[in-house]
């Protein structure tokens, strides 16, 4: 199974179409988000394209398809428009018996993780800065991020990660170009 792992769209009519390529291109499965679908939030400018509405029917057709882990921007009357679950804080997955814990990142992180067992990966977006490094008291912990769909960070590009079989790959969304690779 192949997994698109995206983050942060921040109600981009734009970047969502080029997401939706993406998920094409790369003839995903399903597509996890890491939160921050709908709306920009007080701390971001508008994204390119920013309409909610159009994301809204662009995604919907696909919610067999998503699993979604809820953000910061995310709210109540949000799980009133969408059809797919959104107000989950976080989803457990298992990768070659590696825990994944999916969350959004502002409850969860880095400085604040869930409880972990060495080996475990805590996959996160909210910084919108792409993330693969190890940390905790003996780097016994792995943490990836994905980076912003739409509104990308600390000069990095618009992107996202696959994840296929035990490796992910985080890639440019405009084209696809490989940014980085990490086997588990």
């Amino acid at each position: 199974m192949k997994y698109l792992i995206a983050s942060d769209l921040h109600g981009s009519e734009f970047y969502t179409s080029q997401l939706l390529k993406a998920f094409t291109r790369e003839q995903a499965d399903r597509l996890i988000f890491l939160g921050d679908i709908l709306y920009h939030g007080p701390r971001n400018d508008l994204p390119q394209g920013y309409n909610p509405k159009a994301v809204i029917a662009m995604l919907n057709p696909m919610a067999d398809r998503i699993l979604c882990v809820r953000g910061n921007c995310e709210a109540e009357v949000d799980q009133m428009v969408l059809d797919f679950p959104v107000l989950a804080d976080y989803a457990l997955m298992e990768v070659n018996s590696h825990l994944l814990f999916l969350t959004h990142g502002h409850i969860f992180n880095e400085e604040h993780p869930p409880k972990l067992m060495p080996g475990d990966i805590l996959l996160h977006g909210h910084t919108h800065i792409p993330v693969c490094h190890t940390f905790g008291a003996e780097n016994q912990f792995l943490l990836m991020n994905p980076g912003s769909v739409s509104i990308p960070k600390a000069g990095s590009d618009h992107s996202y990660m696959t994840l296929e079989g035990t490796t992910f790959t985080w890639k440019r969304l405009e084209d696809g170009h490989e940014l980085q690779v990490h086997t588990v």
